[in-house]
């Protein structure tokens, strides 16, 4: 049996899912660049950018599946990654702008003359290279996890009490980033970005290599998670979610595995800032906000928690959803509705829409005589 073959047969949903990511990001580029602008099957340049944004969310969707679906890690502060990662490259593409901004300084960004800075921080140092800067979105928000999560593992701290930790980490992170004295804009952050390696990131071929780049790395990311969560480790964390003092007991290094998932998840959330930034054009401390983590949480439960591929479901889903609701008269009520949407979930679809997608397709293989395939059902909430 071939590679292909055995990967059919034991993850047929996962074999869709990335050959529909495949087509998604060769179809819509080119529908993008290909298609006259009046055309019925013309994708605009701002809808290529918000799809590419609904892939950004779904990477960090699918990197906290990983450690609350697979580790029972819940953490509330995940957004915290995903906006280290994003003013990394933010910080990258300040240090493009050079002496084409409002002040013409070719060293320091507007917001630091504005501010009187004299001199460029020693922690700019090196992110006028992208080598560098791509260096430190995976570093930064990986070394960071791994740091909070060995303490925090080590001293046994599980359940609701790590939740609020996590969430007390970003809530730190969002005041500190807050300040004019930290050196990353402030309240305002880092915008007005112009290129990104020589290219200008408003140029339609840009946002749609951007998008193409989206594409690839949530395909990597659900491959990376699949190899984890299948392999001898990810037994162990499983086992780990659902008995971690059995595991304890048996002998295991249980904090060890979980600092490993959590860093691995950061550094997968990481990527999916750094992705966002140049698509959306700014960074701002707002992502650190403590209610985008929770949300995300949601994602993942209206997706189906320990399925991965049903959190990036979830993650589209419901962002689609924001979109067109926050644009009309619903726009006071959506975090209402975001609400009771995950009341909804944990009470009548625990498993969430991939959990269930799989029981109304086992029926109907049980009403037409066939055995129903085995499909990953999800974990309750």
């Amino acid at each position: 049996m071939s590679f292909v073959e055995n990967w059919w047969a034991k993850d047929k949903l996962g074999v869709v899912f990335l050959v529909t990511l495949a087509v998604i990001g060769v179809v819509v580029p080119a529908l993008n660049l290909l298609t006259p602008v009046g055309s019925a099957f013309h994708v605009s340049t701002t809808t290529l950018s918000l799809l590419g944004k609904y892939l950004c969310f779904a990477l960090l969707a699918l990197s906290l599946d990983l450690i609350w679906g697979y580790a029972g890690i819940l953490s509330l502060g995940h957004g915290a990654f995903f906006a280290l990662g994003g003013y990394a490259m933010g910080m990258y593409l300040m240090r493009q702008i050079g002496n084409r901004g409002v002040y013409a300084n070719p060293d320091l960004p507007d917001f630091m003359v504005f501010l009187n800075w004299k001199e460029l921080p020693w922690y700019w140092s090196g992110f006028d290279q992208f080598p560098f800067a791509t260096a430190m979105v995976l570093l930064v928000p990986g070394l960071f996890a791994l740091v909070f999560g060995w303490f925090a593992f080590r001293s046994r701290v599980t359940g609701v009490y790590l939740s609020i930790f996590t969430q007390m980490m970003t809530y730190a992170l969002w005041l500190s980033f807050f300040r004019n004295d930290m050196g990353f804009g402030g309240n305002n952050g880092l915008t007005d970005f112009k290129d990104i390696l020589g290219f200008s990131v408003q140029a339609p071929q840009t946002r749609a290599v951007l998008f193409v780049l989206s594409v690839l790395a949530l395909m990597a990311g659900y491959v990376i998670a699949r190899f984890v969560v299948v392999s001898k480790a990810g037994k162990v964390l499983v086992s780990i979610r659902d008995a971690e003092s059995r595991v304890r007991f048996l002998g295991y290094r249980v904090e060890n595995y979980k600092a490993f998932a959590f860093a691995l998840s950061a550094m997968m959330a990481g990527v999916a800032g750094a992705l966002y930034v140049p698509q959306v054009g700014i960074i701002n401390p707002s992502e650190f906000h403590p209610a985008n983590s929770i949300e995300v949480v949601i994602w993942v439960a209206v997706g189906g928690r320990g399925t991965l591929v049903g959190a990036a479901l979830g993650a589209v889903l419901v962002n689609f959803a924001k979109t067109t609701f926050t644009s009309g008269f619903l726009a006071p009520y959506w975090l209402f509705l975001l609400g009771g949407l995950f009341v909804l979930v944990t009470l009548f679809l625990p498993r969430g829409v991939l959990g269930l997608l799989s029981d109304l397709n086992a029926r109907r293989q049980r009403a037409t005589g066939q055995t129903p395939a085995a499909e990953p059902k999800g974990v309750a909430p």
